[in-house]
């Protein structure tokens, strides 16, 4: 499906390149997305979907000009038929019979143009509705995408300042062992909130020296 210069079929290829090019997650199935970019990707397709439309009306109306010259073809032949038949059933003397049959060819060739006209004005409206289901159903899978990526990115970015955290914890009692090893004379420091970096500095080797 072509809209003007926009290749329906192409934009949607590439918004899932987009998907599955983005980085993924570590140690998880999540992808980070750039949220502007898919948007700006489905609201190219979104706008040129009406002009999708368009095309296939004109192509009804294309086909609309072909059943009509159609009609127009079959007109000639029976009446090329009726006048042939008549000139024909006047000399034989049965110009009922030979109207009775221009009749039939007629009503045949009408109810064929519209049983023709007929299914191509559903195939056209099926494929209107196919289009809107495609676009309520990429709609919805982009915007559960978005979800996921980000419950994903919370739950990464929780269990990073988790380590960190236990790492900082690490960190205080190595420093509280050297303290302690440093004053050994002195009773261990009961744990508190390193709030105020300077309240527990250890004394500079010049102070320790002079005492």
């Amino acid at each position: 499906m072509r809209a003007g210069s926009v290749d329906i079929q192409r934009e949607l290829n590439r918004l899932e390149e987009m998907i599955l090019d983005s980085p993924r997650i570590p140690l998880s199935r999540r992808t980070l997305i750039d949220e502007e970019q898919l948007l700006d990707q489905l609201d190219l397709v979104r706008l040129n979907l009406p002009t999708a439309f368009r095309d296939a009306e004109d192509l009804l109306q294309h086909k609309d000009d072909i059943l009509l010259q159609t009609e127009q073809y079959a007109q000639e032949l029976v009446e090329a038929a009726e006048r042939r038949a008549a000139q024909i059933l006047d000399e034989l003397g049965i110009i009922r019979q030979a109207e009775m049959e221009a009749r039939q060819i007629r009503q045949r060739v009408q109810q064929e143009c519209e049983a023709m006209q007929e299914q191509t004005m559903d195939e056209i409206d099926r494929m209107r509705r196919q289009a809107q289901q495609d676009l309520d159903e990429m709609r919805r899978m982009a915007i559960a995408e978005c979800e996921d990526i980000q419950e994903g990115a919370d739950v990464y970015a929780d269990r990073v300042l988790g380590d960190m955290e236990q790492q900082l914890s690490e960190m205080v009692r190595i420093i509280r062992n050297g303290r302690q090893q440093l004053h050994p004379e002195t009773p261990a420091p009961r744990p508190q909130t390193p709030s105020n970096p300077t309240t527990n500095r250890p004394a500079s080797p010049s102070n320790k020296k002079s005492s």
